[in-house]
């Protein structure tokens, strides 16, 4: 374990140290935290392993369903149930192979007493329909207040049409209980044609979700070219992907009609062109770096290898400061642990978790 110093940023703040946690991670995605000062991290290529407080990491942890690990895909976000320390359920979400070729699949399980496997585990949720595509899973897991389970899922790239249609899961974030079932106050309950788990539509590919000192889901998401967006999904709305979009085609070239704005259709909260590729999304709730940090909202840019802090007014993003610029990291899980101290996931073929202390 060693320690970087942090870079200014524009004269603004000053730079968080980066304490290297752990590396020796291949493509790690997302963290969570256990007991003792322990995390879970996953591995993109389809392992999940216990990361020690000094950093001595697992061999991965026995019991996961068969993984489909290639492109974009493969074991994605990991957190744990609020009430961890009473049951030791943990939820999952990950590329799942099957007839057609593969899907987004969220997936409860217990950890092991001696944390080494995952036991009793239930697969709660498949995206459907099944496509072959290696692209476009989003897979971030949020568990709300009221204890259902937020599920943030690409459009799969190519299908991208059906972001706007109710028949599919592409393009949407779904809301289930924790045993799979479809809770009754979900905005499509009950229409003809629709699936009962989608709670908003109109997304690309959402790879950041985090709840909001006001209890609400905030999410980022991928834009194409151009048009990443932070955004508040709310219950039964439509944000826009792809009729409207701040974005272009690879290359070049207009979307759909080529407009941005539509009656009907939600606008982002924020939007970065060009694009950042936003990964990894958390709101700084404690005191541990003082009140210019508390309450802003953090996301890590896959592209540009920064963190962006936001601040927030009104709901709405009014200023972003690009944190370490040195990083040189395509920066993939953005969280704030129990202890306080905001922790970073770099994706890397040697990826490390890092944790920042206040500059």
């Amino acid at each position: 374990m060693f320690t970087l110093l942090g870079t200014l940023a524009h004269g603004q703040t000053p730079a968080p140290r980066i304490e290297v946690v752990a590396s020796g991670l291949q493509n790690p995605w997302g963290v969570a935290f256990i007991d003792g000062g322990r995390f879970l991290v996953t591995e993109r290529p389809g392992r999940l392993r216990v990361v020690a407080p000094d950093g001595r990491l697992s061999e991965p942890l026995a019991g996961l369903p068969p993984v489909d690990a290639g492109g974009q895909g493969g074991l994605l976000d990991v957190i744990t149930d609020r009430d961890f320390a009473r049951n030791r359920r943990v939820y999952f979400c990950y590329a799942e192979p099957g007839t057609g070729g593969n899907s987004t699949a969220l997936a409860s399980a217990q950890l092991s007493a001696d944390a080494t496997r995952l036991e009793a585990v239930k697969v709660i949720f498949s995206q459907q329909p099944k496509f072959s595509s290696r692209a476009h899973f989003g897979c971030r897991i949020v568990e709300a207040a009221d204890g259902t389970l937020f599920l943030t899922l690409g459009d799969r790239f190519s299908r991208k049409e059906d972001a706007q249609t109710l028949d599919n899961h592409h393009g949407k974030v779904v809301r289930i209980n924790k045993d799979g079932s479809v809770p009754p106050d979900n905005p499509f309950v009950g229409r003809s044609g629709a699936l009962p788990e989608i709670w908003s539509l109109g997304h690309r590919n959402l790879q950041g979700a985090a709840l909001g000192p006001d209890g609400r889901l905030w999410t980022s998401e991928h834009g194409p070219q151009g048009g990443d967006e932070i955004n508040r999904p709310e219950a039964g709305k439509n944000y826009g992907w792809p009729v409207i979009t701040y974005g272009e085609n690879y290359g070049g070239g207009a979307i759909g009609e080529g407009i941005s704005a539509k009656a009907g259709l939600e606008q982002p909260l924020h939007q970065w062109t060009p694009s950042i590729a936003p990964s990894g999304l958390a709101f700084v709730k404690g005191e541990r770096y003082g009140k210019a940090w508390q309450g802003k909202l953090l996301a890590g840019s896959l592209k540009f290898r920064y963190l962006a802090r936001l601040d927030i007014s009104g709901g709405r993003v009014v200023k972003e400061e690009r944190l370490l610029p040195d990083l040189n990291a395509r920066v993939r899980d953005v969280r704030e642990g129990p202890d306080g101290f905001i922790y970073l996931l770099t994706d890397e073929r040697n990826g490390r978790l890092l944790r920042l202390h206040p500059g």
